[in-house]
């Protein structure tokens, strides 16, 4: 699904700031999105028109996120709630909408390309030898729900939010780099890298736009 031999642009959690997208696609390299286009920002039918765009044009995909996939149930007509997901099926026009689920109902929940890998909330050693599966049609199986909401404990924060675990990081292979979105772990705006005790590496992209951070992407290049 990407080309081979072509430099690529991988782009965190865009959370509906289509400004901040729009001048991510301004390129020639082809866009990997890590997922979560959508709520929380300005604009996410905007973001998914240039996600379309890109499609199209065949210069780019997206990873399914968690809040993809949340806004593909609610179109199915799945009974599925939450503050930024109601404002997002408010703003999202019905003339967008069939082509809205179709592209995350085929986004893939992650990707290898050698020896990386991009997938929007947790990697497991399982992801390399093993193929996305279809967008499900009841509770995602474990391997997905580790795609799509990384490693959880079942409790929540303080700030009523699932607690999350970085202990995946420590499965990454030697020589494997993991581009992942998701958490928001950076605390000076650039994307934060961490290196596990086997020797791969995780690269976390979300800094926070459509939440008042901004949108931030990393060049890579074919090896």
């Amino acid at each position: 699904m990407i080309p081979a031999g072509i430099p690529l642009r991988i782009v965190g959690d865009v959370h509906g700031d289509s400004k901040g997208f729009a001048a991510a696609a301004a390129t020639d390299r082809f866009i990997v999105q890590l997922g979560d286009l959508v709520d929380d920002g300005p604009d996410s039918p905007a973001t998914l028109r240039i996600m379309a765009q890109l499609l199209d044009e065949k210069r780019g995909l997206f990873i399914l996120g968690n809040h993809d996939f949340k806004l593909a149930r609610a179109l199915r007509g799945d009974a599925v709630h939450g503050a930024a997901l109601n404002r997002t099926l408010a703003e999202l026009p019905t003339a967008q909408r069939a082509r809205t689920y179709a592209d995350i109902a085929a986004a893939p929940a992650w990707l290898v390309r050698g020896q990386t890998v991009f997938v929007h909330g947790g990697f497991h050693p399982s992801m390399l030898t093993t193929p996305p599966p279809p967008f499900p049609i009841g509770r995602p199986c474990p391997l997905l729900a580790r795609a799509l909401y990384g490693q959880t404990t079942g409790r929540v924060t303080g700030a009523g939010r699932p607690e999350r675990l970085l202990r995946w990081v420590e499965d990454i292979p030697k020589e494997v780099t993991v581009y992942v979105g998701h958490d928001q772990r950076s605390l000076d705006g650039r994307p934060y890298i961490r290196q596990g005790r086997q020797g791969g590496t995780a690269v976390f992209l979300d800094t926070g736009a459509g939440k008042g951070g901004h949108l931030s992407w990393v060049d890579i290049d074919p090896p």
